[in-house]
């Protein structure tokens, strides 16, 4: 991990409360509560770098793999329909993509960029909340993820 004083994502990296896997390259954390959909999740870079324009050889190799894995597994895991991915690389200095399932019935029945909308609706109160059920996502899918990995890059 490249550390830097004042870095938020290498402090959150060095915890390990929200850590559902982790390898060498990658860590897979659950959003911070509030929790508007169960089973969102972040991939996060150990290093940093703005995009993937700056991974490494080791990183390009893996990135592919290991994402097509974690969506697997989350829609598994989950029942959802699907699984978006969205990264911006405004907010931080480690590349970050967020994973949300996308179920049947989702609140304010969001769908494609409304879905990030409800990160802050939870925020505000404006939508209810279920950490019980994002705990207990987040659990068999650190289970999963155990039991089996994402490939590991040579």
């Amino acid at each position: 991990m490249t550390g830097a004083a004042g870095c938020g994502i290498c402090t959150k990296l060095t915890k390990p409360d929200g850590v559902l896997y982790e390898n060498a390259l990658w860590q897979v954390r659950a959003i911070e509560p509030p929790t508007p959909v169960p089973g969102w999740v972040l991939l996060v870079s150990r290093r940093h770098l703005a995009g993937p324009a700056e991974l490494d050889e080791r990183e390009a190799e893996s990135f592919g793999p290991t994402l097509r894995h974690l969506h697997r597994v989350l829609l598994d895991v989950t029942g959802a329909l699907r699984i978006y991915l969205a990264a911006m690389g405004e907010s931080a200095p480690h590349f970050h993509a967020h994973c949300v399932p996308r179920y049947a019935a989702m609140p304010k029945d969001a769908k494609a960029w409304g879905v990030f909308e409800l990160q802050r609706a939870a925020v505000a109160g404006e939508i209810p909340v279920d950490e019980a059920a994002a705990a207990r996502v987040a659990a068999r899918y650190r289970e999963a993820l155990a039991a089996a990995p994402p490939p590991v890059p040579r």
